[in-house]
This record gives C-alpha cells, sequence and structure tokens, in this order.
C-alpha cells in the first residue's frame, strides 16, 4: 500500500518555527516531485512548496518565500517543510504529495496535519 504520512503539525504560537515531515512507504518517491500544499477553512488548496526530485528547483508560493524551506532525504523517504516566523494566516491543513509525471500532477497525497497559529 502506497501511502504518505506527514507529521509534525500542531498548535503554535505566532512567530514560532514548526518542521513537517512527510514519509513515503510502499514505493520509492525518489523520482518524484514533492510538494506541499495546504487548505484553510473556507479556503482553496494551495501549493506551498515543491522540490524536484533531486533537491533541486524549490518554489514557494510568495507569502512564504524566505520563511519556508522545502527539503528532502530520499535515502529516508522522507520530504521536510521547515516554517519560520509563523503567521495566523499560515494555520491550515497541509498536506504532502508526489507527482511522478514531474508534470503537476500529483497522484500521491498524504492524509493532512493541522498547523495552528495562535496570535
Amino acid at each position: 500500500q502506497v501511502q504518505l504520512v506527514e507529521s509534525g503539525g500542531g498548535l503554535v504560537q505566532a512567530g514560532d518555527s514548526v518542521r513537517l515531515s512527510c514519509a513515503g512507504s510502499g514505493r520509492t518517491f525518489s523520482r518524484d516531485t514533492m510538494g506541499w500544499f495546504r487548505q484553510a477553512p473556507g479556503k482553496e488548496r494551495e501549493l506551498v512548496a515543491r522540490i524536484a526530485w533531486n533537491g533541486g528547483y524549490p518554489y514557494y508560493t510568495d507569502s512564504v518565500k524566505g520563511r519556508f524551506f522545502i527539503s528532502r532525504d530520499n535515502a529516508k523517504n522522507t520530504v521536510f517543510l521547515q516554517m519560520n516566523s509563523l503567521k495566523a494566516e499560515d494555520a491550515a491543513v497541509y498536506y504532502c504529495a508526489a507527482d511522478s509525471t514531474n508534470r503537476g500532477l500529483y497522484e500521491y497525497w498524504g492524509q493532512g496535519t493541522q498547523v495552528t497559529v495562535s496570535s
């Protein structure tokens, strides 16, 4: 069974840092583009960050540039999202996803982890 399992979310204060992890199992994701998405209540899901299979070409949505950093450890089939200087507007359910096509088609999704930011 192919799975992506996120962890690391929780309740934090504005200005804090949190690192999310996404562990893959059932297949290797080392050749996939990996993405972190988020969805806040009443809002559409948005791509927050993306990283190529070799760790290159990181992409960040404008609102998190300079605060969030995506990385991966292919040997551990894991991708990370380091979130710094958290703001109330960063509160959402965060999902990781895998794109084996490397064309923006994410076939595998985790169940999500909640990040709540108190101000």
